[in-house]
């Protein structure tokens, strides 16, 4: 896959609309408005709190791909890549995309869990993690892709999500900005032909993001549980690719990841369409290193804390407020973290702490965490918005 090519569309096709972490329907609404004059969109249902569902139809080729994003109403950086995708797709002049639509039938649900975004939650209205409801299907949402997945049968699935900041790649300091997953579809976790086929395309995705995200890419643990969507599928015996959007330096927003989303979605596609996936180029799926937990949002190292050494380990939370996501620092441990690394670190120089509210669990109440260091002022500002 040439990829300055893969960059020029990604400037070129990017949704302006979309941008940050907020991501809902009535933000991609309109964008639904304009492209069902050019592609067919389908109402599937409603959510538990009657939110419409939608899936949108692309191509009409024999590889039956599904896509779902926002399964949880949080992770919203693949929904902004799908859309950045589709307008790709729908460009009459882009002779790539008119190769994939006669290859392939995309069937697409942007935000499978409405509620939960509107609320930026994972859970859906009844609280309930609809990525662990794959087998009791007690919600709405549940059942609408369960019998989208019984009706098209797909060839591959995609499993579209996004995670912390805490991930890493393997216990090394190079953040997982990007991973996958082919779940397993058993306690065994048995290489089955299904998951040989989603790992040989996971290979060609990440031989693609090494040229831009050199050692950036993890693969999630496929602990098996019948309840997630893609192990159930994988039991089916349908090919199942889970994507996860991580952390790029600095990239709180998400929207670095957002093009390594596009990148991988474009090469993802262009594979199945160009090549009878076998599963046989399945084994560089095992050259890319497990997820670690080896990250924190910042670590404020050697300082002087009632007489002890110590770093100070702070990660954010992700709150809600007057429809924009705020990132509120909080400390979460206090000891030697010489075994983990900060996406940004300030070096104490063993410098005395003198607060008292320093301690776990505590909120720092302003938008900047204030140390007295010896007398020196030391700030940094904690808050991203």
């Amino acid at each position: 896959m040439d990829i300055k090519k893969l960059s020029e569309w990604f400037s070129t096709y990017r949704e302006s609309s979309l941008s940050g972490r907020y991501i809902h329907l009535e933000h991609i609404g309109p964008l639904l408005a304009t492209l069902s004059k050019k592609v067919e969109i389908e109402l599937l249902g409603t959510s538990e709190n009657n939110a419409p569902i939608h899936l949108i139809k692309l191509g009409n080729g024999p590889k039956n791909l599904l896509f779902w994003s926002q399964m949880h109403g949080n992770e919203s950086t693949t929904t902004k890549a799908v859309l950045d995708f589709i307008n790709m797709l729908t460009d009459d002049s882009n002779e790539f995309s008119e190769h994939i639509l006669t290859s392939c039938t995309l069937y697409i649900i942007p935000i499978l869990s409405p509620d939960g975004a509107k609320a930026y939650t994972r859970l859906n209205y009844n609280q309930v993690d609809l990525n662990r409801d794959a087998q009791d299907k007690t919600q709405k949402e549940s059942i609408i892709l369960n019998n989208l997945i019984h009706k098209i049968r797909p060839d591959v699935a995609f499993n579209l999500h996004g995670q912390r900041t805490i991930f890493s790649v393997g216990e090394t300091d190079f953040p997982a900005t990007v991973s996958f997953l082919s779940p397993a579809g058993d306690q065994k976790r048995t290489v089955t032909p299904c998951r040989k086929v989603a790992m040989e395309i996971i290979s060609e995705m990440n031989f693609v993001l090494q040229q831009y995200i050199p050692k950036s890419v993890g693969r999630y643990d496929d602990g098996f549980n019948i309840n997630c969507v893609g192990d159930t599928l994988s039991d089916m015996g349908i090919p199942t690719i889970l994507f996860e959007a991580g952390h790029y330096a600095e990239d709180y927003d998400r929207e670095k990841t957002r093009a390594y989303i596009f990148y991988a979605l474009v090469t993802a596609v262009r594979y199945i369409s160009d090549k009878n996936v076998t599963g046989n180029g399945y084994a560089g799926y095992f050259d890319i290193p497990e997820n670690g937990k080896s990250f924190y949002d910042i670590i404020i190292r050697d300082v002087i804390l009632n007489k002890k050494n110590v770093d100070i380990a702070i990660q954010y939370t992700e709150e809600l407020s007057e429809n924009d996501i705020k990132f509120i620092p909080k400390i979460v441990k206090i000891e030697n973290l010489g075994n983990f690394y900060g996406h940004r670190e300030i070096i104490g120089n063993k410098r005395t702490i003198y607060n008292e509210n320093v301690t776990v669990e505590v909120l720092p109440e302003n938008e900047l965490l204030k140390f007295r260091l010896n007398d020196e002022l030391f700030s940094t500002e904690l808050r991203k918005s």
